[in-house]
């Protein structure tokens, strides 16, 4: 018997799409472990986001909500999740492999001496025991992993586990101590414009590479990510030419992503860049070359020039749309 733990994660005010992932999947794991789930919600004023977590299925949720936890700190939220995770009796803890998530799970690991299985793409549990499959070798192969230690824990990739209806759950809400030191403080936070979509979170993705010619060559892929509510991503080859932000690479150097749909548009299909699309449910590549390695990962494959070939996939869209 296992009770199951979802660490969840808060930004601007709302539950990560990751945390309902989680909670999703943690509710018919917590049925096969014998145990309950449950969550833990870390930050300022994140209090009233507890009962829209009970509707995803936890049971209970300890809430640490205090000045100390207002902006993300690795040291001090790791403190406050061991302490929890230890009160609280977790066999099995969940939390999103998302770039803060992949910070505190290690923190949280080695607090408590606990194995750890870093960006699972699958979850299940065996006898009590959670079982956990990862890529390994940049994605090359997978491996499933079990545990030893008393505490399991894994961070899971996004966009992984579909999400469930809400019902009429509630959840009984643990006020636990937020109170947390650390000895580095974060002074400033830069983020990038607003209003864009996360891409290890996008359930679309258009990405360019170097066959976009220059920064310029990424307006086609806005105005088709546009009509398709997607993300933009780049190749590393395009990041590193100063084209894109950094936070818009994908690949092994970049950002792992899963979407239901990835269109690899002047993308060769280097493994490095394959290590971080490759899991995608539909890959669509275009492409002049027609022995790029991307079309080997396609679904579908275009041998076209994708400044002809995009806008009147842009075009069509709008059609259908409309």
């Amino acid at each position: 018997m296992a009770n199951i733990l979802v660490i969840a994660e808060v930004k601007d005010g709302k539950l990560k799409k990751v945390t309902l992932e989680m909670l999703s999947r943690g509710k018919d794991l917590a049925g096969k472990a014998g145990g309950a789930l449950e969550g833990l919600l870390m930050g300022s004023g994140v209090e009233g986001l507890a009962a829209e977590m009970g509707k995803y299925g936890a049971t209970k949720v300890y809430v640490a909500d205090g000045a100390d936890l207002a902006v993300y700190n690795g040291e001090a939220y790791a403190a406050v999740a061991g302490k929890a995770i230890q009160d609280s009796g977790a066999g099995i803890v969940l939390i999103g492999a998302s770039i803060q998530g992949k910070d505190l799970a290690p923190k949280i690991a080695a607090k408590l001496g606990a194995g750890l299985a870093s960006d699972c793409t699958e979850i299940d549990v065996d006898g009590g025991k959670l079982v956990a499959k990862r890529p390994i070798y940049a994605g090359k192969a997978f491996e499933k992993r079990t545990f030893s230690s008393a505490v399991q824990i894994a961070s899971v990739r996004p966009n992984v586990n579909p999400i469930s209806e809400p019902g009429a759950g509630a959840a009984e809400v643990a006020k636990i101590d937020a109170a947390a030191s650390a000895k580095a403080k974060v002074l400033k936070t830069e983020l990038t414009a607003g209003g864009k979509i996360e891409l290890t979170e996008a359930d679309v993705i258009v990405s360019g590479g170097r066959g976009m010619k220059g920064p310029e060559g990424y307006g086609i892929l806005e105005e088709l990510a546009g009509v398709l509510g997607a993300a933009v991503g780049a190749s590393r080859a395009a990041v590193d030419a100063g084209w894109r932000p950094h936070g818009d690479q994908v690949g092994q150097t970049g950002k792992t992503v899963n979407p239901n749909l990835y269109v690899a548009c002047g993308i060769s299909g280097a493994i490095q860049h394959l290590a971080g699309m490759s899991s995608s449910k539909c890959i669509v590549a275009i492409n002049k070359d027609p022995e790029a390695p991307i079309f080997k990962v396609a679904d579908y494959g275009i041998v076209a020039d994708l400044f002809k070939a995009v806008p009147i996939m842009t075009a069509e869209v709008k059609k259908i749309k409309a």
